[in-house]
């Protein structure tokens, strides 16, 4: 059961830093005005809502990082993106959470 939470919601054990300096996209799924209030220097902007139809705009050909407020969404927007052929997709949690594993 713990695997299985930690391939939804993401597991500790993931490097993100590393990931990203490795050109790792960060793809936050809040709302614009969620974004405005905060966010991740350098992610995209792409709400859950319109994921289907702006994936054009996510290299499937990088590793792609999911955040959003809680960790809810992103789950939700891995699920999409490796049902959409993205093979390496994590979920990063709550943008806040994420941004201090990065420094």
């Amino acid at each position: 059961m713990l695997n299985i939470l930690k391939s939804l919601f993401g597991g500790s054990s993931t490097d993100y830093a590393q990931l990203v300096k490795d050109g790792a996209q960060i793809i936050d799924v809040r709302t614009p005005g969620e974004y405005a209030s905060g966010h991740i220097r350098g992610s995209k902007n792409i709400p859950l809502n319109e994921l289907q139809g702006k994936m054009k705009q996510i290299n499937k050909d990088k590793p792609v990082i999911t955040c959003c407020a809680s960790g809810m969404r992103s789950a939700s927007a891995k699920g999409i993106l490796k049902s959409n052929g993205y093979s390496e997709v994590y979920n990063g949690g709550g943008w806040s959470s994420l941004q201090s594993k990065l420094r």
